[in-house]
């Protein structure tokens, strides 16, 4: 299964879920292991660190300096990899109300990191987004 490719259908058909946990970023510079029992919701190495996305109470406990406190979106339609244009379309509308996104592309789904202050009102801007489309 490939998933959809059809910018009209994926926005349209789009079903934002957002998820209870408070979200941080954290990053690891370069030999520093990863805490011992620490689950991330993702993990990406770069050339200055590993960063991590994890529970803000996960983070806490470990000790790790965090940023960015937000919530997690999960845009519930399996978009294709290939997909042109949808997070481009969902970051514009988000940053046309001044609101800041981190995306992460998975294998099934998009995820949106979205101010925890103001996860509500990205909630209400995809759902618009998503009825403006499929109209």
């Amino acid at each position: 299964m490939t998933g959809e490719t059809d910018l009209k259908k994926l926005l349209g058909s789009m079903t934002p879920e957002l998820l209870p946990d408070v979200y941080v970023f954290a990053t690891l510079a370069p030999g520093v292991a990863q805490p011992a029992g620490l689950v991330p919701m993702m993990l990406f190495r770069e050339r200055e660190g590993i960063t991590l996305i994890l529970r803000e109470e996960d983070a806490n406990a470990a000790g790790l300096n965090v940023a960015f406190r937000c919530r997690m979106v999960t845009l519930d339609i399996h978009s294709s990899l290939e997909a042109v244009g949808f997070l481009a379309a969902i970051t514009t509308r988000l940053a046309t109300a001044g609101m800041g996104v981190n995306p992460v592309s998975a294998f099934y789904h998009d995820h949106l990191f979205v101010p925890a202050d103001r996860a509500e009102e990205a909630m209400e801007l995809l759902r618009e987004l998503a009825e403006d489309s499929a109209g």
